[in-house]
């Protein structure tokens, strides 16, 4: 290491400033620790950036808002010996060696140090032991951005040009779609079987025993027929049956598993859970938060069994070392574990205590002894029937881990009773109930599903879950369910009375629902790009990038491979029209004109189409009805849309008034006035209301209005003040100015001036 008096002879570059000053405590006046803020090189945004005829070589660039940073990093590099400190994954060795090439180093002989826990005995041997770049890394992260860029620079124009403009695709993102909106339609498909469940409380020496039938009833007629027969039966004890049982604690947390309990537990999204997580961990309070392992160090293990032992006694504690499952781990990580087990609580943000504390009693409990239960059946005998209740007891005999993680539910006892001993049948219900349908994703559950179907990385399922959200296919939302009536059907004192009670069903919160053009994406990628979204082919080039992070494979012979298959689909699908695209369903033929009607995709959503589209003939187009999709639409539905528009009435000044439903959700329009009518039925808003509306509207654009010039130029009084408008550009006034004395000259100059907007989206075309 370089010596130089009274100056700092190491430089140490990691991601972030709060690691940064985490770290340069530790180490001391000899080292100074920087940042690079995250990445410091990328493809650039615009254009594809990559040399298809040269090994598909990218062509990155230092990120504008990073010059400065890479101009600090490099004048301090020049006299000091560098380590580069980025995180311990794929991402973090690509950090590194981009540094290496943006600071003129030489990734064959630059210092690279990991870590997984920002802690003083870490840091130190990390320094004590460098090692160079993997470059076999770094390459399994550039093949994952390159491919992500093709996909995404060739794809994703033509989903603007053949489905809606500022739509994305990608491997990851495409492939979470596909299994949201396939469990959508699974849930919309489903057809809920009912039958009776039978529920009774038996006495026995003035204790009562809940109990249930061993098989449920298919219908009404055979519940009560059942019932009937019930009667007059008696019931005594057929066998009581007790054994001893076990529970275990779970591995110790991954992302994923950290994602899914923090969700259950504490109502965390998955986004939420990481930058907190992200902060605990550069805070030094916790190992790194993305990994696949659950193992601990023999250090961990070690120090978390002494504190079990001393705090709670020898016989709660077991050592364990779970192996992990996932056999892609991409890094020999450790598991999520609180950095020193002695420090049970943090003082910080309530969040970040909060997962601090999760991380600290799971990390814990996985060290600790299983709990003991002690669970009884009672099977109960029916004098004249097949079927006997059951009726389960639960007795926690010693907590081990749960002393710790919870889930200990209060003791259920069955009384003492012997074989034979008759019961008294105090009362006995049969309560109708409903198949469910598979249950909708949530973040923390389509994380589970990812996983399981080895699809992404810890890394990209929070960019993931937050990018499909983004771009309009999923909306994270609370569904309210539906009411429905259900039969109960009570048998006491020898009768039988039947009731109905109501019940909520289909309610739920923070559930991934498609919209709908996800609905029309995926069906779009499945048929002409089906391996996009195949769930076998994303695992597998997943299992690739571990083959080259491995250095068993090369990058750009698998990326190769891949866009030797990928690129003629793309030419081929060019030629596909739009209105193929959109998969127009036939809802019915209209009984007045005998006109097919259709409900499609059109460029603002789903909508209904009355008529064929001929050179002749144009057809007409209406919105879809509230609450109906493509899939569910009916021809009576249908057909109420194609009354709009519809004559309300007039106003007092004799103007008719138009209600409609547009782009933007219902209105009324009188001459050029258009008036949202939100909360009100077109169909069925009545002229009064109308009418209010259109005097509250008129009211409203007095207030604003101020002077009229020529040409249509108005002058108005908006939300910051006087403005003048053309229609299409807006110009500020001055404040000090009055705008009573602007004239026609000076409008036009300023609307000259004035800047125009720039449009959201920009159409670019695939090389």
């Amino acid at each position: 290491m370089l010596k130089m008096n009274g100056m700092p002879k190491n430089l140490v570059i990691v991601e972030s400033p709060a690691k940064a000053r985490t770290i340069e405590r530790f180490l001391g006046e000899n080292y100074k620790v920087m940042s690079s803020y995250g990445h410091i090189r990328d493809l650039p945004k615009k254009g594809l950036n990559i040399d298809l005829e040269h090994d598909f070589e990218p062509k990155y660039e230092i990120n504008v808002d990073k010059k400065k940073v890479v101009s600090q990093l490099r004048k301090e590099s020049k006299n000091l010996d560098v380590f580069l400190a980025s995180d311990e994954d794929r991402e973090g060795e690509a950090i590194a060696w981009h540094l290496s090439q943006a600071l003129k180093l030489d990734p064959t002989k630059v210092k690279r140090i990991v870590f997984h826990e920002i802690t003083k005995t870490a840091i130190d041997e990390a320094i004590k032991n460098p090692r160079l770049i993997d470059l076999h890394l770094v390459d399994a992260q550039q093949a994952r951005r390159v491919l992500d860029r093709l996909v995404g620079y060739e794809l994703s124009p033509l989903l603007w040009k053949k489905v809606r403009t500022g739509l994305s695709a990608g491997r990851v993102q495409s492939v979470s779609v596909r299994l949201i909106v396939e469990r959508e339609r699974q849930i919309r498909e489903f057809q809920p079987e009912s039958s009776f469940k039978v529920s009774a409380i038996f006495i026995h020496n003035g204790e009562t025993i809940p109990a249930t039938l061993s098989t449920t009833l298919a219908n009404n007629e055979a519940t009560k027929t059942w019932l009937e027969a019930t009667k007059n039966a008696t019931f005594e004890v057929l066998s009581l049956d007790t054994k001893p049982s076990k529970r275990s604690p779970s591995a110790p947390f991954t992302t994923s598993t950290l994602q899914q309990e923090a969700s259950r537990r504490l109502g965390f999204s998955v986004r939420q859970t990481m930058t907190t997580a992200q902060r605990l961990y550069e805070a030094g309070k916790i190992t790194y938060m993305r990994t696949d392992s659950t193992t601990l160090s023999g250090l961990a293990i070690g120090s978390i069994g002494d504190y079990i032992k001393k705090e709670f006694g020898a016989n709660y504690h077991k050592t364990r070392q779970f192996k992990t499952k996932n056999q892609s781990a991409q890094e020999a990580h450790e598991a999520i574990r609180p950095t020193d087990v002695r420090t049970k609580e943090i003082n910080g943000e309530n969040s970040e205590n909060r997962l601090y504390d999760l991380i600290w009693r799971r990390s814990v409990a996985s060290q600790m002894s299983e709990a003991n239960i002690d669970r009884t059946q009672l099977d109960i005998s029916i004098s004249n029937q097949k079927e006997v209740f059951i009726a389960k007891g639960e007795i926690l005999v010693f907590d081990g881990f749960m002393k710790v993680y919870g889930g200990t539910k209060d003791d259920v006892i069955l009384p003492k009773l012997a074989k034979g001993d008759n019961l008294e049948l105090s009362e006995l219900n049969a309560k109708q109930q409903f198949s469910r349908p598979p249950a909708r994703y949530g973040e923390a559950s389509l994380v589970k599903k990812l996983e399981e179907l080895g699809i992404g990385r810890p890394s990209t399922y929070a960019p993931t879950i937050s990018t499909i959200q983004t771009r309009g296919y999923v909306e994270k939302t609370d569904l309210e369910g539906e009411k429905r009536n259900i039969e109960v059907l009570y048998l006491k004192n020898g009768s039988i009375n039947a009731q109905i009670e109501e019940e909520t069903t289909g309610a739920d919160r923070n559930k991934l629902i498609p919209t709908p053009i996800a609905e029309v994406t995926t069906d779009f990628l499945k048929k002409y790009f089906s391996n996009i979204v195949d769930y076998d082919f994303t695992a597998k080039v997943e299992g690739e990038f571990d083959e080259i992070a491995a250095g068993k494979r090369k990058w750009n012979q698998m990326i190769g491979e891949f866009y030797h298959d990928f690129h003629p689909l793309i030419e081929k699908t060019e030629e596909v029209s739009r209105h193929e695209v959109s998969q127009a369903k036939l809802v019915g033929n209209d009984p007045k004109t005998d006109k097919p009607i259709y409900a499609r995709f059109g460029r603002y959503g789903p909508m209904l189409q009355r008529g064929e589209t001929t050179e002749e003939n144009k057809p007409e187009f209406a919105p879809m009805p509230q609450g109906a999709s493509i899939e569910t639409v009916t021809l009576d539905q249908a057909l109420v849309m194609f009354q709009l528009p519809r004559v309300v009435g007039k106003t007092k000044d004799g103007n008719e008034i138009l209600a409609n439903i547009g782009r933007f959700g219902p209105y009324i329009k009188i001459n050029d006035v258009s008036v949202s009518i939100k909360g009100f039925d077109p169909h069925h808003i009545t002229e009064e209301e109308a009418r209010e509306l259109y005097e509250a509207k008129l009211k409203k654009d007095a207030e604003k209005h101020i002077k009229d010039l020529a040409k249509g130029i108005k002058i108005l009084n908006g939300p910051y003040g006087p403005y003048i408008s053309n229609g299409k550009v807006n110009a500020r006034i001055a404040k000090d100015r009055d705008p009573l004395t602007i004239t026609q000259e000076e409008a036009e100059d300023l609307l000259a001036k004035a800047p125009t907007k720039k449009r959201k989206f920009r159409s670019r075309k695939a090389k």
